[in-house]
């Protein structure tokens, strides 16, 4: 059994030396002094009460966040940066949950406990925000409840797509992975990746060299174009929507 403390720390890992820091929670008249009237307030409901209810944390590149199998009593949002979900198997295999960019929700659990470990892929900053405030909010509005379900199925399906993804072949699913993130990185056809080839692998169940193998296959087919290892040039969206089926 986990303690419950009155705040909760974030675990910042450093090698082999670790310290802690309180997350402080803000209560709603603290919340307002530090938004104060005039600074820039997202207007969905959810997002707009998550900002005032919350704190932002900062986290250092590979820098755990939450813990697997720690009480689920925080959620979060990455406001800049990015962050990994990711569980070690019993072999010491590493497998990747999933990838959050700003303005990504994660830790939503319907356990009490996390299920995946989570940890800064960049230097990230990170809104941290009750659970148990979040909960209560949605009880009273009838907005922000739908939201929240709105998220929890969204997660679900993408969920249920990477199930999906993980029985296509490595050029389906490197196909798959790109399209994806230029979905979500919203800026054309050029895919800026904050992750590693290692991440790339241990997200889609394939080896680095299979990726790096088939980035370089993709490219010879004029599909794609790899200016650098984090910059992606989708040239054939059609050739690269054919793989993903």
């Amino acid at each position: 059994m986990h303690p419950q403390p009155a705040i909760r720390t974030a675990s910042v890992a450093l090698h082999a030396n670790t310290f802690r820091r309180p997350i402080p929670v803000r209560s709603a008249p603290q919340a307002a002094a530090r938004y104060p009237l005039g600074a820039p307030v997202e207007s969905a409901p959810l997002a707009q009460s998550m900002q005032l209810m919350g704190a932002v944390m900062s986290y250092t590149r590979n820098t755990e966040i939450f813990g697997e199998d720690e009480h689920a009593d925080y959620v979060y949002k990455v406001i800049s940066g990015s962050v990994r979900t990711y569980k070690i198997l019993s072999d010491g295999r590493r497998q990747i949950g999933g990838f959050y960019l700003p303005g990504d929700l994660f830790g939503l659990q319907f356990a009490d406990e996390h299920s995946f470990s989570a940890e800064a892929i960049t230097d990230a900053k990170v809104l941290v925000v009750k659970r148990s405030a979040v909960t209560a909010l949605a009880a009273r509005d009838g907005a922000i409840a739908r939201e929240l379900f709105d998220l929890s199925s969204r997660e679900l399906r993408r969920m249920q797509n990477r199930v999906l993804l993980l029985i296509k072949s490595a050029q389906e699913r490197v196909a798959s992975f790109l399209l994806e993130m230029a979905e979500r990185a919203a800026a054309g056809n050029v895919v800026e990746l904050p992750m590693s080839r290692q991440d790339i692998a241990d997200y889609l169940g394939l080896t680095i060299e299979t990726v790096s193998r088939t980035l370089t296959c993709l490219e010879s087919a004029a599909a794609i174009e790899v200016p650098t290892s984090r910059r992606i040039v989708l040239r054939n969206r059609s050739a690269l929507n054919r793989l993903n089926g």
